[in-house]
């Protein structure tokens, strides 16, 4: 479906809503988790890198930290491997956790900084390891949903414990776009595959960002009913968890929302990633397109 061209008049009238956007935001950090339908879909690859160059260009600090399990899941096909998921956790052993490096830190991470690159940007791509493992991980286990006390060994799949936030903070004082793939590293060199939901949200909150921005293939957070939910607090989100509304690889979006804004970052969005120019419509104008969490 083609659109019809905007009017000069009306190219105007969105630069004028824009600007009090881009004023409050000015050399503010915005975090944004990259990844769903616009990490595949060339139109959407397109219109994100293009808004990501036209953040920084009006005076933002945006941070990308991208996923890339549909890539993943190809190559783990490509040699006979299936992918196991444990509460919207992807159970990583050592041949896995090969084949998340190779496609995380090199094929995904250098395409997007290609994309950014070619639209004008200055984009740095980088992994958790580098910078003296910048992004320091521990193992994660999952408690069993009905036994609270027993834990589940998913592999080399980590957690955050510390985020050395100088080498993002340099990089943005020259003026260039931080893009990170979710790879950690322990104090004895062991890797890590960190959902990128939870990076983006602990680099949220150790860069103290106005804003945290997870990108999803849903238009947000949905009801029962499949109707969206605007805005949400704990006890909504707690009461979502528990009747089974919020499920599979929604929970550590959620969880890692909900932390985000409990720990200082001014306002954190699930936005529905399909919608051409996404992160655009939820910064610079009065149309939001997904979920806001709240901390209270």
């Amino acid at each position: 479906m083609t659109r019809e061209p905007l009017t000069a008049a009306q190219k105007a009238d969105v630069l004028a809503e824009a600007l009090p956007y881009i004023r409050q935001f000015f050399d503010k950090t915005l975090v944004i988790k990259y990844g769903g339908n616009a990490m595949t879909d060339e139109r959407l690859k397109d219109s994100f890198a293009r808004d990501v160059v036209l953040l920084k260009l009006v005076g933002m600090n945006p941070v990308v930290v991208h996923g890339g399990g549909p890539q993943i899941e190809r190559l783990l096909e490509r040699i006979g491997k299936k992918g196991e998921f444990i509460q919207g956790m992807r159970v990583t052993d050592a041949e896995t956790m090969d084949v998340v490096e190779m496609v995380l830190g090199g094929q995904v991470n250098k395409e997007i900084v290609n994309l950014i690159n070619r639209h004008g940007g200055k984009a740095v791509g980088l992994t958790g390891k580098d910078a003296g493992g910048f992004i320091r991980a521990r193992r994660m286990r999952l408690r069993q949903r009905d036994d609270g006390e027993a834990l589940i060994d998913i592999g080399q799949v980590g957690e955050v414990s510390h985020i050395d936030p100088s080498i993002i903070q340099f990089l943005d004082r020259g003026d260039f776009i931080p893009v990170i793939a979710p790879i950690g590293v322990d104090e004895e060199g062991q890797t890590y595959n960190i959902n990128a939901d939870l990076v983006a949200g602990k680099l949220a909150e150790v860069l103290r960002a106005e804003k945290l921005i997870l990108m999803t293939n849903t238009p947000g957070v949905l009801d029962k009913n499949g109707n969206l939910l605007t805005g949400l607090t704990p006890r909504e989100i707690d009461e979502l968890v528990a009747d089974g509304t919020l499920s599979g690889g929604m929970l550590p979006k959620i969880a890692s929302a909900l932390e985000a804004a409990r720990n200082g970052v001014r306002s954190v969005h699930i936005i529905d990633g399909r919608v051409e120019h996404a992160l655009l419509v939820e910064i610079l104008t009065d149309h939001g397109v997904g979920t806001m969490i709240r901390a209270e």
